[in-house]
């Protein structure tokens, strides 16, 4: 009987999977229903967990196309590694690189009761420890890096197998430095033309003084401008190479306004 897979967000029906003790008819039961399950989804395996048993078998396709079911399956050997896209059947329609062992060998019982053993490499080595990994309530999720665990959970998060990159924020804190090195500007401006109405000496080394003080002020700005707007570009992946080219760009005006205010001041001064 084909049976319904379960999938995200419905949780592990358990922890881990009791082992078979009893090869009767409700096994035999559960093995053709898995193995109709497959056949009907045009899978390579299911483990018992994955349509709601608690049982310890999985039935997986092997390389020449038929099934076999492996009753307690035991990892006993590994050997190498590899990394592999996967995809499967509780995160439908999406994938992630997994780091797998290369070779391995497992023991496990047959629908007798009798102890085998089955050498594996390759795809069907990944699929064996893709499905003896749901005996232990557990995805390919545990299995992630840290950074490919974010990026699927990004994909988790908008259903889709492609990410969706992060938008550049509209504002941020880096425009409020950037309009105060600016209004630092203007006021060294407006100290400038208060400059052509006053003629004592002392007052107009006083206000280059001042000015000069700010365009110190309007450096420091524009240092922290950049700094900041770099570190907020990291924080979005896909602007980080406008964001850069805005930061320099937008220094490089400030500074341009800042460089003929001061020399202004100086000959007036």
């Amino acid at each position: 009987m084909v049976k319904d897979i379960i999938v995200y967000p419905t949780p592990p029906s358990v922890e881990y999977a009791t082992d078979v003790r009893f090869f009767n008819e409700e096994l035999n039961i559960l093995i053709q229903n898995l193995k109709d399950t497959i056949i009907e989804n045009l899978l390579d395996g299911l483990s018992a967990y994955q349509i709601g048993s608690f049982y310890n078998v999985i039935v997986v396709k092997q390389d020449d196309g038929t099934l076999i079911e492996l009753i307690n399956p035991r990892l006993i050997y590994t050997n190498g590694k590899v990394t592999t896209k996967e995809i499967t059947a509780y995160f439908p329609n999406l994938s992630a690189n997994v780091e797998r062992f290369e070779n391995i060998s497992v023991i496990y019982q047959d629908i007798n009761a009798q102890q085998k053993s089955i050498k594996a490499s390759g795809k069907f080595a990944i699929l064996l420890q893709r499905k003896i990994d749901y005996t232990f309530g557990a995805t390919f999720l545990q299995k992630l890096s840290k950074e490919e665990k974010k990026i699927f959970e990004k994909k988790l998060e908008y259903g889709s197998d492609v990410v969706i990159p992060e938008s550049c924020p509209v504002t941020s804190y880096k425009d409020y430095i950037l309009k105060f090195a600016n209004v630092l500007v203007a006021i060294i401006a407006l100290l400038l033309v208060w400059s052509f109405f006053v003629s004592d000496e002392q007052s107009l080394q006083t206000i280059w003084n001042y000015q000069l003080n700010i365009s110190y002020g309007v450096f420091i700005t524009s240092i922290i401008y950049l700094v900041y707007g770099w570190y907020e570009g990291k924080q979005f992946s896909s602007c980080t190479s406008c964001q850069v080219g805005n930061l320099i760009g937008s220094v490089v005006i400030l500074l341009i306004k800042l460089t003929l205010a001061m020399i202004l001041s100086y000959i007036y001064s």
